[in-house]
């Protein structure tokens, strides 16, 4: 049967590979300390050229723990929700899976979910591009051009606090991190 390997009936999509934990590990990782993070030195974002970009978890967030059955999760949304139940999940050993992130730069804003498991993205929304004037006369690309720019823009942030994540995560500073995360969770709690 073609998808199939030989002696054994599992298509390699049933496989997972060997990075696979890896990944949602670091995903779980990078999106709690994003959290932890974008709350506590907000204004600490910098892309490579110096300037100053700002990251906010937004109000729909979800949390994690556990295994096989005794898999839990929450999730928690809501305009103006202080995000508690997701906050006391951290608590207890649960990591961010899923969170609604907002990108702003001087006066424009992005908004993303992101997801830990696999780093997709979904519902992207960059700030609002302006129609054609009046005349009509302007290059008729023009518009989805400025819209490609705008997600470049978003998935530029990301890499970077991804990068930044990265920096502390593999260096002797992560033990300090994660010190100073557990301080905060419970603080917030």
């Amino acid at each position: 049967m073609p998808g199939r390997r030989a002696g054994q009936g599992h298509t390699m999509s049933d496989t997972p590979y060997l990075g696979q934990t890896t990944d949602v590990i670091l995903g779980q990782e990078f999106l709690t300390w994003l959290w932890y993070r974008s709350e506590t030195a907000p204004g600490s974002f910098r892309m490579p050229d110096g300037s100053p970009f700002g990251v906010h978890m937004e109000q729909r967030i979800s949390v994690q723990g556990g295994e096989g059955e005794s898999l839990e999760t929450a999730t928690v949304s809501g305009s103006m929700s202080p995000l508690r139940e997701a906050r006391m999940g951290l608590t207890t050993g649960k990591k961010v899976t899923r969170a609604l992130l907002r990108f702003e730069r001087e006066a424009d804003s992005w908004q993303v979910s992101l997801r830990a498991e696999d780093f997709s993205l979904n519902s992207l929304k960059t700030p609002t591009v302006e129609k054609d004037g009046e005349g009509g006369d302007d290059d008729p690309d023009a518009r989805l051009l400025e819209k490609i720019y705008l997600i470049e823009t978003c998935l530029g942030f990301l890499d970077e606090v991804y990068r930044q994540f990265m920096e502390v995560r593999l260096s002797k500073r992560w033990a300090e991190e994660v010190r100073d995360l557990r301080g905060w969770m419970e603080h917030e709690a």
